[in-house]
């Protein structure tokens, strides 16, 4: 297949140092692992060799030493104050990535004959309730289109079911939830929050257990935090592996083995810069003045653009759009943005389109600059 002359231009030179921001940063919109903020990495890259006059990089400390077991309480300490989480909570900092808990979920909570609930509104909801299936009795209790949420009071939940599993916000399709599922008084809430954990605040104890990888809003790949009530530790299903069993690890302080410290230890500059810039309040507050300037973009365009999701549902942190009329012009849409610095737009491959990750730490200004260059496009091809 040929390649038009924008997407070999693309392809054949990095952008333009006009386009660049300090350091000759790109703006990322890539769907994970995804942009941290500038000020993390500087402080990282200050402490790469020598963290706090240790004479170690916190890559090479012993996670049993007091060196990373200060980094560690701080970063849950921080964490805890950032979520207002409550006390008969525990905080698990886990490898594996947030898939591995699909399994996770089942081995901690549930016998192989007990029920459980699955709410499917995508991709990952759809993996999680396949993974469920192995371990329990699993039941779709609602399934959406991809592109809105199934009616609560349409949902099928099961007498008796030890868990109801949904996921907050679906990375490929861009649908998410905007509040907590009601009606569900004595069944443990499940929430794989992954793409918009930290995004906005949370109640907490309105959930039984809440995971997310942290690639995507509060650090980079290689860590998975789950935060679970404490009455429903301590019945892990025989057999669950070791290090699947929230129990012991809650035991551990997550140390039953080497933790990701490296990872660990960016979380925790993550979740102080957070706190010293105003919490989750001042973040929601931001992420959703970069979706409506993305969405309001799509909208300005007479057709030319489509937003596919129910805007009820749609997401704060992915964004998904298509140039329906022209298909064929996404392609060179993506090409000539990345020439302009502003890469990993490309939709996911099982949709297409396109897909802009606004996690939160995408700067206000790098969506105004897509969304700049969204009408540019758009007028240049409506002619």
């Amino acid at each position: 297949m040929r390649m038009s002359t924008v997407a070999r231009a693309a392809t054949a030179a990095p952008p333009a140092s006009s386009q660049l921001r300090a350091h000759g940063r790109v703006y990322n919109f890539s769907a994970g692992p995804a942009c941290l903020p500038t000020a993390v990495l500087e402080q990282a890259q200050k402490d790469l060799l020598n963290w706090q006059g240790s004479g170690m990089s916190v890559m090479e400390m012993s996670h049993r030493g007091k060196e990373f077991i200060s980094i560690a309480d701080r970063a849950e300490a921080d964490l805890r104050e950032l979520l207002a989480i409550p006390a008969n909570y525990k905080v698990l900092f886990l490898q594996g990535g947030a898939s591995t808990q699909f399994a996770a979920v089942p081995l901690n909570l549930a016998g192989p004959e007990d029920a459980a609930d699955y709410v499917v509104t995508g991709a990952w909801s759809k993996k999680a309730l396949g993974e469920g299936k192995r371990f329990v009795r699993a039941n779709a209790a609602a399934t959406g289109d991809n592109k809105s949420l199934p009616a609560e009071a349409d949902w099928a939940l099961t007498p008796g079911a030890k868990y109801l599993h949904y996921c907050a916000n679906e990375t490929i399709g861009g649908v998410e939830f905007k509040g907590v599922p009601a009606g569900l008084e004595g069944v443990p809430l499940v929430a794989d929050m992954s793409s918009n954990f930290c995004a906005r605040p949370v109640d907490v104890a309105r959930y039984g257990v809440i995971y997310a990888g942290a690639q995507k809003n509060v650090g980079p790949a290689g860590v998975t935090i789950v935060i679970v009530r404490e009455d429903l530790l301590g019945a892990p299903r025989e057999g669950t592996p070791a290090m699947l069993n929230w129990t012991s690890m809650a035991k551990e302080g997550s140390m039953a083995n080497t933790p990701p410290c490296w990872s660990i230890y960016v979380c925790g500059l993550v979740f102080r810069h957070m706190l010293d810039n105003g919490g989750l309040a001042a973040q929601e507050a931001t992420n959703e003045r970069k979706a409506k300037i993305l969405y309001d973009a799509i909208a300005a365009t007479d057709g030319f653009y489509a937003a596919p999701v129910d805007p009820a549902a749609r997401s704060l942190t992915n964004v998904p759009f298509t140039i329906p009329a022209r298909p064929e012009l996404e392609k060179d849409f993506i090409a000539e943005a990345a020439g302009r610095g502003m890469v990993q737009l490309k939709g996911h491959r099982s949709v297409g389109g396109m897909r802009a990750s606004i996690y939160n730490f995408m700067p206000v200004e790098g969506v105004q600059r897509l969304a700049d260059f969204m009408t540019e496009f758009a007028a240049r091809h409506q002619q």
